[in-house]
């Protein structure tokens, strides 16, 4: 299986709502590595590293995210694999 990369930034009403929470269990379920933070702009920045079609699957969650997020806008930089992280954190 393929390993891909991806930066995502999403926007809408996405904090508050346990985004990066929920994003980091949706991602070790899934077995996909990187990091989650809040920006100051409201919005959520991500890193996802893994298995390509696992890391498609994080992008289809963070398009509607938890309950209570409302996503707006959601862009996606699909970057080549580095198989930096050990695992997947929140960042502050």
């Amino acid at each position: 299986m393929p390993k891909g990369r991806a930066h995502v930034l999403v926007k809408g009403r996405v904090q508050g709502v346990y985004f990066r929470a929920e994003t980091q269990h949706e991602a070790r379920r899934l077995g996909v590595n990187g990091w989650v933070k809040n920006l100051r702009d409201r919005s959520v920045e991500a890193v996802f590293e893994g298995e390509e079609d696992r890391v498609k699957s994080m992008i289809k969650w963070c398009n509607h995210g938890p309950a209570g997020a409302i996503v707006t806008d959601i862009s996606i930089d699909w970057q080549d694999y580095k198989g930096e992280f050990n695992g997947f954190s929140i960042t502050y």
